[in-house]
């Protein structure tokens, strides 16, 4: 059974860290793109990051650049999302995307998802 499962979320203050984790089971990710997009309330869901495992190479929307790093671990089989100096306006469900091609896209054009993590800033 393929699946990402993403942990990782909860409250923090402005300021704070979290780190989101992606697991998959069912596939192996390192020969994947693997994208975070976030969904605030009343929003549209949105790309924050993406990696792109054709030739390893980063996006970051610019909202976050300079405050969050993708990484993989292919070990585990997990990708990761290191959030620093979180602010209020990050509080969104963040979700984990996986693209069988290898290449990022804005859109939400992924082969898999996960279910979700719930970030919370508070001020």
């Amino acid at each position: 059974q393929v699946q990402l499962t993403e942990s990782g979320g909860g409250l923090v203050q402005t300021g704070g860290s979290l780190r989101l984790s992606c697991a998959a089971s069912g596939f192996t990710l390192d020969q994947l793109a693997i994208a975070w997009f976030r969904q605030a309330p009343g929003k549209e869901r949105e790309i924050v990051s993406c990696s792109s495992s054709r030739d390893g190479s980063t996006y970051y929307e610019d909202p976050v650049k300079g405050r969050f790093t993708i990484s993989r671990d292919n070990a585990k089989n997990t990708v990761y999302l290191q959030m620093n100096r979180l602010k209020p306006e990050d509080t969104a469900v963040y979700y984990c995307a996986a693209e069988r091609r290898g290449g990022c896209h804005k859109r939400e054009i992924y082969d898999y998802w996960g279910q979700g993590t719930q970030v919370s800033v508070s001020s």
